[in-house]
């Protein structure tokens, strides 16, 4: 398993599984098979409702604890110290752990009002307070942040006592913010990709179909690998057995003229998944 370093000098896995859109009853089953086929890193969070299934299947795995990395996110809608503090004490209840690895706020504004005017500045940093303080507890390893523009993360610079190590934000090939990865670089902020299959719809784009022929591997595997060698955090998800065992097979390196190709491809067409608010265009993260 590939790492990455944080701005604390933890290690965080490179490959993570998501677990976005898996029921409650299935999540301990996805999670057992995605730690038994070598994912040492499990990302959910309070909106996905999952967090206790995601604590059976960690602890049903029979792994260490301290081999596993894990990730959750205090929900988009909760903008006060006081909240924040109490859904942290509530996702360590829910997933049945003594500590998560990283806890991120899932978004800068409540999803309702995605990217609208009002930026909820105040309001982010008293979340940040309260993960500020979890991390000094001990009852989180790492802090960060999700969905995050330029605007929000120099929000949380400006005020902050512990600096994000994290922002995880849409990127697939044909969605590169280039300019916030930028930042968060020259930040060091760690940057993790997800939705790195582009919600599936990039199994439907003939440009990637054919690069991935190339290389011999599947969609899913060139996607991923494509935000791996971007040296983000790669989170992929899938529910089927077959899925989430190919999905961790990336042993083949993109040329550095095909990565070029990739980064520029046009957007992919979402469909009706731009119903979404990550993925309708007029949301689209600022480059």
């Amino acid at each position: 398993m590939d790492y990455l370093i944080l701005n604390n000098d933890q290690k965080i896995p490179s490959l993570a599984y998501g677990t976005w859109l898996i029921n409650n009853k299935d999540a301990s089953k996805c999670v057992q098979l995605a730690l038994k086929y070598g994912y040492r890193h499990i990302d959910t969070a309070q909106a996905y409702g999952n967090e206790k299934g995601v604590g059976e299947g960690i602890r049903a795995s029979g792994l260490p604890r301290e081999e596993i990395y894990v990730t959750s996110k205090v929900m988009a809608e909760i903008k006060s110290y006081d909240k924040a503090k109490k859904s942290i004490d509530k996702s360590l209840k829910d997933l049945g752990l003594d500590y998560i690895d990283l806890m991120l706020i899932h978004c800068p504004q409540p999803w309702a009002l995605f990217r609208g005017k009002n930026k909820y500045f105040k309001e982010n940093i008293e979340v940040w307070r309260a993960l500020e303080e979890a991390y000094k507890e001990g009852k989180v390893k790492a802090i960060g942040v999700s969905n995050f523009n330029i605007e929000d993360l120099q929000n949380i610079l400006d005020h902050c006592e512990i600096k994000p190590m994290v922002n995880q934000i849409l990127i697939h090939i044909g969605e590169v913010p280039v300019d916030i990865i930028k930042f968060c670089s020259e930040n060091d902020i760690v940057v993790e990709s997800y939705s790195p299959i582009a919600h599936g719809r990039a199994l439907n784009n003939n440009a990637i179909v054919e690069m991935a022929n190339k290389y011999n591997v599947s969609v899913p595997q060139l996607c991923i690998k494509f935000t791996l060698q971007l040296e983000t955090v790669s989170i992929p998800k899938a529910s089927s057995e077959e899925h989430i065992r190919d999905n961790t097979k990336l042993d083949f390196t993109i040329s550095e003229e095909d990565m070029i190709k990739l980064m520029k491809l046009n957007e992919i067409d979402y469909g009706l998944i731009s119903l979404w608010p990550v993925y309708n265009k007029k949301n689209r993260t600022k480059k």
